[in-house]
């Protein structure tokens, strides 16, 4: 027996490492703050309905598959891929650009707005592909001992990928494509993962590789949750306990080691081995008390989208609504650099809308829809006053009728409003940011909060905001580095 191991937080990076423990003769349990385990990637039920509370599809499905090799267990869920992956709409305008893999049926999307649209993505996509494959060999799937280490690395990769550090992914497109709408559709990605394509580093058109050509974007079925539900059964068969409701407030340490966590009951929690699945830079200011991740510092850094999310129960079913749906305003560009720092006023949103119901039946009552929907916003930090959710949400209703046609308001059976408040209370998100820190070029490898305590040998982390990045792929790897470090330092421990 390699001895006692506790995992704090049952996200899905937690809850992999803890089956990859497992396995590797560890005796394991898992405290969580929440109600349930899951983190982001949780479920909501309301009505007879239930919801995605926010993952909605995942790519990289690879990952999962290295995961359950290594873990020896089943692959807890079922999955499709996508194609068409989404639909976007422009305000103003009743047409839908459908988002196809196969680039015939795409480029006939865009025919009358970008002239040889085929050969321009192809060329775009070609170039994209070689960055990701060094990116994947040298960085995404590397640990980093220290900033030369970090360093040494990036000289492996292919020089003439240089211009894409300092370029913009709006720069990249424009490289390639005249049109509005298509350079406008190929960086939601980014703006959806909380940044902006004008000052997002082009290293990042690597996304739209990943959803166009390299492996695809998935949909789990039965529900993004069934992913979570299936690991809880692996973990129940290799006796791994889990303890909600649980919230760590600080430690106990001796010399070079953790010996106990203690949660806000006084309890404590001890082992030989700890992996925090809690954001890897608000740990190591709240609990580990570290003057470098303190909320002043972690104010200065640069964070994700805060998610206003919404979850309706609709009766009746909504023509022209698919399962992926993007609605745009027309100034793209002043919104996009404006909204996360609460510089606009939000009575034209951007939002995300899916309807999971056609792709889950089961999700929904019959004859009826589940709609989530995300909209992003101002962290905490420059919008703390949410008092207008509502009003929000109003707009937001009265948007998806106008361009759908159907009445929502009229038809609601149920609706929960999430704000970033929400967020950060029941996820201990900082400022409510959705999908933890950044990726500006200052805040990935080793730029990023190490896998590895800068103190404590025992102790270690993994999730969203430590490498490789954020995103459930992203999270799968960061399990897997985090589990090669413990498997190469068990016998500092």
């Amino acid at each position: 027996m390699a001895g006692k191991a506790i995992v704090i937080g049952s996200g899905l990076g937690g809850l992999a490492t803890a089956l990859r423990l497992a396995r590797r003769g560890y005796h394991v349990e898992v405290v969580e703050q929440y109600r349930q385990a899951g983190g982001r990637l949780n479920q909501l039920e309301s009505k007879g309905f239930t919801f995605d509370m926010a993952p909605t599809f995942f790519s990289m499905s690879y990952v999962f598959r290295e995961f359950i090799e290594d873990a020896r267990i089943e692959m807890p869920f079922r999955f499709v891929e996508l194609d068409p992956l989404y639909t976007v709409s422009f305000s103003g305008s009743d047409r839908r650009y459908i988002i196809y893999k196969d680039l015939d049926r795409l480029a006939d999307q865009f025919r009358d707005v970008e002239p040889d649209f085929r050969n321009k993505m192809e060329r775009f996509l070609a170039d994209a592909g070689k960055l990701f494959h060094d990116v994947d060999r040298q960085i995404l799937n590397k640990n980093f001992h220290s900033l030369a280490d970090f360093v040494v690395q990036m000289t492996k990769v292919d020089v003439r990928h240089t211009p894409k550090i300092v370029r913009t992914v709006w720069k990249e497109l424009d490289r390639y494509f005249i049109s509005y709408e298509v350079k406008v559709i190929f960086s939601l990605v980014a703006f959806f993962l909380g940044s902006t394509p004008f000052d997002t580093p082009a290293v990042y058109s690597i996304l739209s590789y990943t959803e166009l050509k390299h492996d695809g974007y998935h949909n789990v079925e039965g529900g993004m949750y069934r992913i979570v539900e299936g690991m809880l059964k692996a973990m129940e068969k290799a006796g791994i306990k889990l303890s909600f409701n649980t919230e760590i407030v600080s430690y106990e340490a001796e010399g070079k080691k953790i010996r106990a966590f203690t949660d806000s009951n006084g309890k404590r929690w001890e082992a030989d081995l700890f992996v925090v699945n809690a954001d890897a830079a608000l740990f190591r200011g709240t609990v580990m008390r570290r003057e470098k991740y303190s909320i002043p510092r972690l104010d200065k850094m640069q964070w994700t989208l805060a998610p206003f999310t919404m979850y309706l129960g609709v009766k009746g079913k909504i023509e022209g609504l698919d399962h992926h749906n993007y609605f745009l305003g027309t100034d793209y560009r002043d919104y996009s650099t404006r909204i996360f720092r609460n510089r606009i006023k939000l009575d034209s949103p951007y939002y995300y809308v899916n309807a999971n119901s056609n792709f889950n039946p089961g999700c929904a009552p019959e004859g009826c829809e589940n709609l989530f929907i995300l909209c992003p916003v101002p962290d905490l930090r420059y919008k703390p006053d949410w008092s207008d959710r509502e009003w929000l949400a109003d707009i937001i209703i009265e948007d998806i009728t106008a361009r759908t046609g159907f009445d929502i308001r009229s038809n609601i059976i149920t609706k929960v409003v999430l704000d970033p408040v929400d967020w950060q209370n029941m996820f201990a998100l900082h400022r409510g940011s959705g999908l933890g820190l950044g990726h500006k070029i200052t805040q990935v490898g080793a730029f990023r909060p190490a896998n590895k305590d800068e103190v404590f040998s025992n102790l270690y982390y993994v999730g969203a905001s430590t490498v490789p990045g954020t995103g459930l792929p992203m999270v799968m790897i960061s399990s897997r580095l985090t589990v090669e470090r413990i498997d190469n330092e068990s016998g500092i421990l």
